[in-house]
């Protein structure tokens, strides 16, 4: 089912309003050198639940980050909600993802570029065999 132009309109508010709650977050915890971006916002039809989708650089430190991010959603929520309150009359609920998708990328890449080649190491082929 596609989006309607509401949803889409609030996942586009709640995406720019994250980007600056989550960099202004690191920054105040004293997180240098790490980017975070949200890739992409979900609200649902009734509009009560929101997933957002992170992007974490570097990778190493994402699991971690969103462990944070994700015991302090509430917080984070409630920022929402004082910078939206204008435009929401209730803050969706947020639920909190890494996005794979760039390292997914990278790794096609490689394997086009020759550098996981199966037919040089047959030791890659156990890893890309589906369970």
């Amino acid at each position: 089912m596609e989006e309607t132009q509401r949803q889409k309109k609030i996942a586009s508010v709640l995406q720019q309003d994250l980007v600056e709650v989550l960099q202004k977050a690191a920054t105040q915890g004293g997180l240098k050198g790490i980017i975070i971006s949200v890739t992409k916002v979900r609200v649902t039809v009734d509009l009560s639940n929101a997933k957002v989708y992170l992007s974490i650089f570097p990778n190493d430190k994402a699991k971690e980050l969103l462990k944070g991010i994700q015991s302090n959603k509430h917080l984070i929520r409630h920022e929402l909600a004082q910078r939206t309150k204008n435009q929401l009359r209730r803050m969706p609920e947020l639920e909190f993802y890494i996005d794979d998708t760039l390292e997914y990328i990278d790794n096609i890449e490689r394997s086009l570029k020759g550098k996981d080649n199966p037919i040089d190491n047959p030791d890659l082929l156990d890893k890309r065999k589906k369970s």
